[in-house]
């Protein structure tokens, strides 16, 4: 059995678990592990030393790699593209984040307001409240943690609503999506995929980075929260 190694961040774990699992009943010859972390930790890892097969990262993230040959540019391909959502716990009424105004509103009332401080998504948060000038009455009630699924601190209760990539909320069991961002305040990230240089499986590498864009599993990218480029 072909073993192939996959680094990711927290974004495109869930999606990769689902298209690895449909890759290996495609092709009974090759198994696949998938590591995620938060993409700047990911990042991090990989600057220091760590390598695997196939690194899927934000795309800035894998040119950063490309350019200092840690990942073979002539493999580097465009992967994913997802949207910041707002979610709250299963069952409880959803706020209205529909407009700017009605998501100022919907932060300055929230109890408590949950992100990460290394993920993508989580960084962007407050510049987010800058932008709002909500800062000075959102600040005290936001709930942090390093990386990870943030939507668990709404499932336990420890915050009324988390921001952060859909198919990171996605993958929270108790929670509900209420939406995305309005558009005037959206920051859209996209993913990237390419095979490291010292790989010790690259044709598996490939033929798995080939079959994450046949045509067959396209609904998986939409169930995952995600569209494929």
């Amino acid at each position: 059995m072909s073993i192939i190694r996959i680094v990711t961040s927290n974004a495109t774990h869930a999606l990769l678990r689902a298209l690895v699992h449909a890759f290996e009943r495609a092709q009974q010859h090759y198994t696949a592990t998938v590591e995620a972390d938060s993409a700047k930790v990911m990042l991090g890892r990989i600057q220091n030393g760590e390598r695997a097969d196939l690194a899927v990262l934000n795309a800035p993230d894998v040119d950063t790699l490309a350019t200092t040959r840690i990942v073979d540019p002539k493999t580097q391909r465009l992967f994913t593209r997802s949207r910041i959502g707002v979610a709250v716990r299963a069952g409880v009424p959803h706020p209205d984040i529909g407009s700017v105004d009605a998501l100022r509103r919907t932060l300055l009332a929230a109890r408590g307001i949950a992100h990460t401080v290394h993920g993508a998504s989580g960084m962007y948060v407050p510049k987010l409240i800058e932008r709002l000038g909500v800062s000075c009455d959102v600040k005290p009630k936001i709930v942090t943690r390093p990386g990870g699924l943030i939507g668990k601190l709404v499932a336990s209760g420890e915050a009324e609503l988390a921001i952060q990539q859909i198919p990171e909320l996605l993958a929270v069991a108790g929670i509900e999506i209420v939406g995305p961002l309005p558009d005037e305040l959206q920051m859209t990230f996209e993913s990237a995929l390419g095979v490291f240089v010292e790989s010790s499986n690259a044709a598996g590498a490939l033929a798995l980075s080939e079959f994450f864009f046949s045509p067959g599993i396209a609904h998986l990218f939409e169930h995952h929260g995600l569209e494929r480029i």
